[in-house]
């Protein structure tokens, strides 16, 4: 698998804590989050306003460009029965440190089908472009929205559109819990040896776009936990491992906000094989 250079990250240290109270704490997060996300879940709902992009404020030097005028535009991609509002904290995250163009996709909780939610976002992905004036965009996807756009960029051409794609807790080899869940047909295409997974397994020569993938050890939606990496020789791809917290917690947690941005920092080009980077 091909790897491009990722620099160290860190979370909070759990070796020197015994498993049960790492679990404990991880259990906590999650009801905390899940608490306050169902808050915000009703004004996720509304789509989000598209308003033109202000010029920044002449300065001493106004020919410079401004901070993060050069990244491309970063669109938010939610996981299966959510919304937006589950990037709020890292869309203020982005934004705080400079991104211009943030972008935050709805899908339907009717969608029935990995594939045409993949048309769908590449119809919106050819929509920014003209609206932003770049010919390509970084993509964050948590869970579902993460397969969503890699079978977007992997199998409907838009590595062409698609600089970087970050998964966070995303199925890429499918995922055995909740085998009762399998009665919705988008949750069947997220089970191992699904078509759609077979389809992510077929070559893919000359895929231009990075894949970086945050997993949790855990992570009690993704069984195995490792099922959340990336495992493809034509992908250049990086795993992330990201220890002591669980899959709601990845798209909120300041430690992960600081890898996603930095891994859409990253121009480095692929330079050989490397495992998991733990950031235990």
């Amino acid at each position: 698998m091909k790897a491009f250079p990722f620099f160290p990250l860190c979370l909070r240290p759990v070796r020197h804590l015994r498993i049960p109270a790492v679990l404990m704490r991880a259990a906590t997060l999650e009801l905390a989050i899940l608490a306050g996300h169902l808050l915000l879940y009703p004004a996720g709902l509304v789509p989000e306003r598209r308003e033109p992009d202000q010029d920044p404020a002449p300065g001493p030097n106004p020919r410079l460009p401004a901070p993060g005028a050069d990244r491309p535009p970063a669109v938010l991609l939610h996981g299966f029965v959510d919304n937006r509002s589950v990037f709020v904290l890292l869309r203020r995250s982005l934004a705080r440190h400079g991104w211009r163009h943030l972008e935050c996709l709805n899908y339907s909780p009717l969608t029935c089908d990995i594939r045409a939610a993949a048309e769908l976002l590449g119809r919106h992905i050819e929509e920014i472009c003209a609206r932003t004036g770049r010919s390509e965009v970084d993509i964050v996807g948590h869970s579902l929205g993460g397969l969503i756009a890699r079978y977007y960029v992997q199998r409907l051409g838009g590595d062409h559109r698609v600089r970087t794609l970050v998964t966070l807790g995303t199925p890429h080899s499918g995922t055995s819990v909740a085998p009762l869940a399998s009665a919705h047909p988008i949750v069947r295409q997220m089970r191992p040896g699904s078509a759609v997974i077979e389809e992510l397994r077929m070559p893919a020569p000359g895929c231009r776009t990075r894949f970086v993938s945050f997993w949790s050890d855990l992570d009690q939606l993704m069984v195995p936990v490792e099922t959340a990496c990336i495992d493809h020789p034509d992908l250049i791809a990086q795993n992330v491992q990201v220890s002591g917290i669980g899959h709601l917690a990845l798209p909120v947690h300041p430690a992960v906000a600081a890898g996603i941005r930095q891994a859409l920092e990253s121009s480095q080009p692929a330079t050989g094989t490397s495992g998991a980077v733990s950031v235990a």
